[in-house]
């Protein structure tokens, strides 16, 4: 397995994968045309974000996007993991672990990041299992939020 930092290649894969995770995990339908120009928006933009794949045999298995905040307190950028998806005859198998890792070698070779963050809908409670195996923990923070309708 390879994971990498996408390529535009790659995206018409990640907008399906975007679709199909909002459906499974929050039961939303995403306006197609909306998603495919959120996703190419990152490609274009760097300061979005960055995706990055998981492959094996020449196919995307799953995806995820890291985006950025700047953490005055640790005068660093803390990046966000999101949009994590992983196609179902993968699941249980150490993909996000594998990804995961990945990003912490990032963090931890970097003077630039300071730490990962993620959120999870709090009926997901099978995503919340992953990251606790992975060493993550939701003890500090409640996130809020608030979108324009």
């Amino acid at each position: 397995m390879i994971i990498q930092k996408a390529s535009k290649s790659d995206i018409g894969t990640i907008k399906n994968f975007q679709i199909k995770m909002a459906k499974e995990s929050e039961g939303m339908i995403l306006d197609d045309k909306i998603i495919a120009k959120g996703v190419k928006a990152v490609f274009e933009d760097k300061s979005k974000g960055i995706y990055y794949v998981a492959e094996e045999n020449n196919t995307i298995i799953a995806s995820l996007l890291t985006t950025f905040e700047w953490s005055d307190w640790r005068n660093s950028c803390v990046l966000w993991i999101q949009s994590v998806y992983v196609i179902p005859e993968y699941r249980k198998q150490g993909v996000f672990k594998k990804m995961y890792q990945h990003l912490k070698e990032i963090v931890n070779n970097s003077e630039e990041y300071i730490g990962l963050r993620l959120y999870v809908d709090k009926s997901n409670f099978n995503a919340q299992k992953v990251y606790d195996k992975v060493g993550m923990n939701n003890q500090h923070y409640i996130m809020y939020e608030w979108f324009k309708e």
